[in-house]
């Protein structure tokens, strides 16, 4: 095991930004930026043993600071959207950026992705481990209480990239982390995934409403292009005659899942047939958005790559969107002095 420090580039100021790049003794690669905390790159091997970088991305501070998609972005302090910009807590109303419409999305406008953090690697039991920190004051994006953040990434000898996010708040606030990294099993410039195979591990799924708010109704994924409870094709049901995919252009929805609340379990599986690539994902949170990248559009992704509609899938981690404002789910608040801690494991491998 081992990791290298290189320089990626520098902002406006003069800062300097590096990359963190994790090897394991497969020969397994994952980088890393003290820029926002982002994840650049995941290289593995196919059944022939040839590596591709799995992971869409950017390779350029200018384009990490305004990343389209928000790309191997760890997302805080709340991951998805809140409903109107706005939520109530302790009986005191706090607004928010409404940069998706009428909402908020991912914490905009001030993303933590613009922010060097703090870095510090270490060696562990599973493997070399990289701790990007930073210091949210109270009011910051428009939260209340001073807070501590912390996102690790750790590249295990058994080709996963484990992710704890930890956070500490001397005010009760939000928190709810997510990384919104998008995967391409055949690698991460080779086109769209609709032939890509998934297994989610949720009988429910949270229908939304036109701006991608979930109604309240917890809905089963049978008979539904949601149900991926059996491993079928990404691409097989995304254009149904059914209005919640054809509201999105594919899918972007919270699905609700089985597992026990709190228990880090397997909740996912993706298979590249042709590749023989997979990728399990493990959390021990309740929830989780598959998104299929309907809307992404960029001519500026790594070593001049174009992603398109449909480039690469999500399995982003979280509490349901909006539960801040939906008691009936579970709630992302981080009570003064508690901490946040939860973790999610992308874990690749072939077949």
């Amino acid at each position: 095991m081992g990791y290298t420090k290189t320089e990626l580039g520098t902002l406006d100021t003069g800062a300097a930004v590096y990359r963190y790049t994790l090897t394991n003794k497969k020969g397994v690669s994952a980088s890393f930026t003290d820029l926002g905390g982002i994840w650049l790159t995941m290289i593995v091997p196919d059944r022939e043993g040839k590596t591709a970088d799995v992971l869409l991305g950017a390779d350029n501070v200018p384009v990490l600071l305004n990343n389209p998609g928000h790309m191997g972005e760890p997302v805080g302090r709340n991951a998805n959207r809140i409903a109107g910009g706005a939520f109530t807590l302790n009986g005191v109303t706090y607004l928010l950026d409404r940069n998706n419409g009428p909402n908020n999305l991912h914490s905009g406008l001030d993303y933590y992705r613009k922010r060097i953090y703090d870095a510090a690697v270490e060696e562990t039991e599973e493997g070399t481990k990289v701790t990007f920190s930073l210091f949210s004051p109270d009011g910051d994006q428009g939260y209340p209480g001073n807070a501590n953040v912390a996102v690790s990434y750790t590249l295990t000898e058994d080709c996963g990239v484990r992710i704890d996010y930890r956070m500490t708040a001397d005010a009760d606030t939000i928190a709810n982390f997510t990384n919104h990294a998008y995967f391409n099993l055949a690698g991460h410039d080779s086109g769209d995934v609709l032939e890509q195979k998934l297994w989610l591990d949720a009988d429910n799924f949270t229908p939304a409403d036109e701006t991608s708010i979930p109604t309240g109704e917890i809905r089963p994924v049978k008979g539904t292009p949601f149900d991926f409870t059996v491993m079928k094709a990404i691409g097989q049901d995304i254009h149904a005659d059914y209005e919640q995919t054809k509201m999105t252009g594919g899918y972007d929805h919270n699905l609700c899942l089985n597992h026990e609340k709190g228990r880090l379990s397997l909740i996912a599986k993706a298979w590249d047939e042709k590749s023989g690539r997979t990728m399990e994902v493990y959390t021990d949170l309740p929830a989780v958005q598959f998104y299929t990248a309907n809307s992404l559009e960029t001519g500026q992704g790594k070593c001049g790559a174009r992603y398109g509609h449909y480039a690469g899938f999500c399995l982003e981690t979280q509490y349901v969107p909006d539960a801040i404002n939906q008691p009936k789910f579970d709630s992302p608040v981080l009570k003064a002095g508690d901490t946040y801690a939860t973790t999610t494991i992308y874990k690749f491998g072939v077949e």
